[in-house]
């Protein structure tokens, strides 16, 4: 058997590469799980309801239930503690609260301090939506007043100036028809 440097080289990168592959693929087993046991459904139900509805507050725009973040799985840590402890809903979302400000919430508490972020989308659609009517409005006004110049104050015009707007027009299609005769004649001799 005739071995050479080549396919021992190519025998130990392809060993490497299934050492690699195997390891990699293993790495998903060691990922944390969070394996909470709870007394009853409802307890998992509100368990998971609150950790959906807290935000992680070392992330971005990410709640606790799909941040791996220490502080994400230390606060689901405690979020479990006072579910397994019996703590209402509300008694859970003020430990939050007080712990970690209204930053922790999805849902901030209205008071003066969040108006902008209750009360300014929906004023900001009001004030679009009106500008937008008044807009259409007086775009239909508009269009109204073109369909019927009289009414915005134009008058009809007087026997003189429509026999001066017909000579024009009168004027115009006869140099244009006497150039379209030319151009006639000059095809004609070049035929």
């Amino acid at each position: 058997m005739n071995i050479t440097f080549a396919k021992i080289r190519h025998l130990i990168v392809r060993a490497m590469a299934m050492v690699l592959l195997v390891a990699g693929l293993s790495m998903s087993a060691w990922a944390n799980i969070d394996t909470y046991q709870f007394d009853n459904p409802r307890q998992e139900a509100q368990y998971r309801a609150l950790i959906e509805e807290f935000r992680c507050p070392k992330c971005q725009n990410q709640n606790l239930a799909g941040s791996d973040a220490p502080i994400a799985q230390d606060l689901k840590q405690k979020t479990y503690d006072m579910v397994k402890d019996g703590r209402s809903d509300a008694e859970i979302r003020q430990y939050m609260n007080e712990r970690y400000g209204d930053f922790i919430s999805y849902k901030p508490p209205v008071r003066p301090s969040t108006w902008i972020l209750w009360f300014f989308p929906p004023v900001l659609l009001v004030f679009v939506m009106l500008a937008w009517f008044i807009r259409n409005r007086n775009s239909s006004k508009r269009a109204a007043a073109i369909a019927n110049p009289i009414e915005e104050g134009y008058a009809p015009l007087s026997a003189a100036e429509q026999q001066r707007l017909q000579d024009l027009l009168n004027a115009n299609d006869n140099a244009a028809n006497a150039k379209t005769g030319e151009i006639n004649q000059a095809v004609a001799k070049e035929n």
